[in-house]
C-alpha cells in the first residue's frame, strides 16, 4: 500500500489547464495549416488563369508577328520578280534573236539574269509557244501553247500573273509580258517565282503554316499533302500524328479559340493574315504545348514555394535549424530555375544573333557581285587593250623568226609575257574582292587596303576621266580588321563619288588617309552634294534611277565600320560636294587597339 496522501482537486487543476493549452495551441496549428493549403489552392488557382491568358495572347501575338513577316517576304519576292518580264521584254538582244531565229546565246543570257533576280526559271517562247531558249534545259522545244501563261500574255499587252499546278504535285508561279517588234509579237518571256523557298524555310519552324488563293485553295503549305486542297479537306485528309494533327481534327472553330483551350484537349492555335495580293490568305497553327510547359514552369515554382512553407512551419515547431534548411532550399529551387529561364533566353539570343550575322553577310556579298557587274564593262575594256597589243607583237615576233631575227623577236615575245601578268594582276583582283570575307580579324595596312580598291576601281576611273587626288602618311595605318569587308567599304565610297560626279564637267575625288588617335579615311567629291543626311545610312535609300542601286551599298559598309568597333560620318562640303569619314580604332605596334572613335 502506497503512503501518499490522495490527489486533491486544487493540485489537478494546473494539469487540466496545461492539457486544455495543448489541445488549443493544437487547433491553432491545425487552423494555420488548412488556411495556408486553401491560400496555396486559391494562388495556384488565380495564377494559372492570369497566365494562362497572359502567355496564350502572347504567344498568339508572335504567331501573328511571325505571320506579317512571312507575308511581308512573299510579297517582295512577288513585287520584285513582276518588273523582270518588263525588262526583258525590251532587251535587244532577246528581241533580235526573235526576229533573227539565232538562239545561239539566249540561253545563257537568260541564266545571266536569273542568277541575279534569284527567279526560279525564265522560259522564251516564240509566236507558236515553243520554247527556244530557257534556264533549265530540259525544257528547251517544249510546247507551253496551252499554258495559261501563254495564252494569257499573248491577250494581254501588260505583264500577266499565272498559278498552275504541277503533275508532280505543288505549283508554280509565274509572270510572262509579250515581246514586240514594231507592233508585232515576237514570242512570250515567262519568269517562274521561287516561292518554293519560303516553304522549305517555314519546315524549320514548330508551326504549321499554309497560304490559300482567292478561292480558298490552298497553294503553299509546310504539309505536302495540304496543296490543291480546300482547307476543310485538308484537315480531313491529314491523318491523326503529333499533337497539331489531332488539334487541327478536333478544333471546328479557329477563330473562337478560347485562352485555355489546351484544358479540353485543343492543344494549337489558328492565326491568320492577309498577304496584300489577289486576295491570298495566310494562316499558321501554333501549338499550345509551350504555354502549358511555361505555366506549368511557374506553378511548380508556387507549389514548391508553399510545401516549403508547409516544411518551414513543420520544422519551426521542432527546431530552428529546419527554418534555415527550408530557406536555403527554396532559394536553391528558385535559382534553379531562373538559370534554367536565362539559359533559354541566352540560347534564342544567339540564335537569333546567328541568324543577323548571315543575313548580314549574304547582303554584303550582294553588294560586292553587284559592284562587280558595273565594272564588268571597264575591266572588258582594259583587258581589250593587252590583248590587242599582244597580237600586234605576235606578228610582228612572226615577220622576225621568218627573217631570221630570233633576238629581236625574243624581246617581243618578253613584251608579250608583260602584258599577260598586267592581265593576271587585274582577275587577281577581282577574284580576291569576290570571294566570302572571313570571320577573323587580322592587323589590316589601310594604305594598302586602299591601293587595291583604287586599282580595281582604275578601269571605271579611267573611262570616266575622274581625277583621284590621294595623300596617304609614309608610316603604315594598321587597324584590326577582315580586308576583304575593309575594300568592300571603300569599294563603295568610291562607287558613289563617281556616280555623284556624272553631272560634273571636271570630275574630282580626293582620298585622305590620316592616322592620330583613331585611323581617319577621308572620301571627298565635287558633285552635288546629299539631299538628306538623316536617311543617308537607311536600308534601300537611294537617289539614283531605278535599276541603278537599290540603297544597300552605304548601308551594309555602315554596318561593317560598326561591326569593327568604328564610326562612318557623311556631311556636305562647303565648297560643294560630299564628304564621307570613316573612324576606325588604330592598331598599336604592341598589337593592342590604343584608340576607338567618341561617340556622338
Amino acid at each position: 500500500m502506497s503512503d501518499a496522501p490522495p490527489s486533491s482537486p486544487l493540485s489537478q487543476t494546473p494539469l487540466r489547464s496545461a492539457r486544455e493549452s495543448a489541445r488549443f495551441n493544437l487547433w491553432r496549428i491545425r487552423f494555420l495549416l488548412f488556411g495556408l493549403i486553401l491560400l496555396a489552392g486559391v494562388t495556384v488557382f488565380l495564377t494559372n488563369s492570369f497566365l494562362t491568358d497572359r502567355f496564350t495572347e502572347t504567344t498568339r501575338n508572335r504567331a501573328e508577328l511571325r505571320l506579317a513577316l512571312y507575308s511581308g517576304n512573299i510579297l517582295s519576292e512577288l513585287r520584285r520578280n513582276a518588273i523582270v518580264p518588263q525588262l526583258l521584254a525590251r532587251d535587244p538582244a532577246l528581241i533580235g534573236a526573235l526576229n533573227s531565229s539565232d538562239f545561239s546565246t539566249s540561253t545563257q543570257r537568260l541564266i545571266s539574269f536569273v542568277e541575279e533576280i534569284g527567279a526560279a526559271s525564265i522560259m522564251l517562247l516564240d509566236r507558236e509557244g515553243r520554247s527556244v531558249a530557257a534556264t533549265d534545259r530540259n525544257r528547251l522545244q517544249s510546247l507551253h501553247r496551252n499554258n495559261a501563261y501563254f495564252v494569257d500574255a499573248l491577250r494581254s499587252n501588260d505583264t500577266v500573273f499565272s498559278v498552275m499546278q504541277r503533275e508532280s504535285g505543288g505549283y508554280s508561279f509565274s509572270y510572262s509580258r509579250r515581246v514586240e517588234s514594231s507592233g508585232d509579237v515576237l514570242g512570250i518571256v515567262v519568269v517562274e517565282v521561287d516561292l518554293q523557298k519560303f516553304e522549305r524555310a517555314w519546315a524549320g519552324i514548330s508551326d504549321a503554316v499554309l497560304v490559300t488563293n482567292s478561292e480558298g485553295t490552298i497553294i503553299l503549305s509546310t504539309e505536302p499533302r495540304w496543296r490543291g486542297l480546300m482547307e476543310e479537306d485538308a484537315l480531313q485528309r491529314q491523318p491523326p500524328s503529333g499533337a497539331i494533327s489531332r488539334a487541327l481534327q478536333a478544333t471546328a472553330d479557329w477563330r473562337a479559340l478560347p485562352g485555355d483551350a489546351y484544358f479540353r484537349g485543343e492543344s494549337v492555335m489558328r492565326t491568320q493574315a492577309r498577304v496584300l495580293f489577289r486576295g491570298w490568305q495566310m494562316a499558321s497553327f501554333t501549338s499550345y504545348a509551350s504555354v502549358r510547359e511555361r505555366v506549368n514552369g511557374v506553378l511548380a515554382l508556387e507549389i514548391m514555394g508553399f510545401a516549403i512553407l508547409l516544411a518551414l512551419a513543420f520544422y519551426f515547431l521542432n527546431r530552428k535549424t529546419a527554418v534555415r534548411m527550408a530557406v536555403f532550399q527554396r532559394e536553391s529551387a528558385e535559382l534553379r530555375q531562373l538559370n534554367i529561364r536565362l539559359q533559354r533566353e541566352v540560347a534564342e539570343r544567339e540564335k537569333v544573333q546567328e541568324t543577323l550575322a548571315v543575313a548580314e553577310q549574304t547582303l554584303a556579298q550582294s553588294s560586292k557581285l553587284a559592284a562587280l557587274g558595273e565594272m564588268s564593262a571597264a575591266v572588258s575594256h582594259e583587258l581589250n587593250q593587252p590583248l590587242a597589243a599582244m597580237k600586234t607583237y605576235l606578228a610582228g615576233a612572226k615577220l622576225l623568226v621568218g627573217r631570221g631575227r630570233p633576238d629581236e623577236a625574243l624581246a617581243s615575245f618578253q613584251r608579250i609575257d608583260d602584258l599577260i601578268g598586267r592581265m593576271g594582276a587585274i582577275t587577281r583582283q577581282l577574284k580576291s574582292y569576290a570571294r566570302k570575307s572571313g570571320d577573323e580579324f587580322a592587323p589590316v595596312n589601310l594604305g594598302d587596303a586602299l591601293a587595291s580598291s583604287l586599282s580595281m576601281m582604275e578601269p571605271q576611273l579611267r573611262q570616266r576621266q575622274v581625277e583621284i587626288n590621294k595623300a596617304v602618311p609614309q608610316e603604315p595605318v594598321v587597324v584590326m580588321a577582315d580586308r576583304v569587308r575593309i575594300e568592300q567599304v571603300m569599294i563603295n565610297l568610291l562607287r558613289n563619288a563617281l556616280d555623284a560626279t556624272k553631272s560634273v564637267k571636271d570630275p574630282q575625288v580626293d582620298v585622305l588617309l590620316a592616322a592620330g588617335e583613331t585611323a581617319i579615311l577621308t572620301v571627298r567629291d565635287n558633285g552635288q552634294g546629299i539631299e538628306d543626311l538623316d536617311a543617308l545610312f537607311e536600308p534601300f535609300y537611294t537617289t539614283k534611277q531605278p535599276g541603278d542601286g537599290v540603297g544597300l551599298g552605304l548601308a551594309i559598309s555602315s554596318g561593317i565600320v560598326n561591326d569593327l568597333g568604328g564610326r562612318m560620318t557623311a556631311r556636305n562640303a562647303a565648297q560643294g560636294g560630299a564628304v564621307f569619314e570613316i573612324r576606325l580604332p588604330i592598331l598599336h605596334e604592341d598589337g593592342a587597339e590604343i584608340a576607338k572613335p567618341a561617340a556622338e
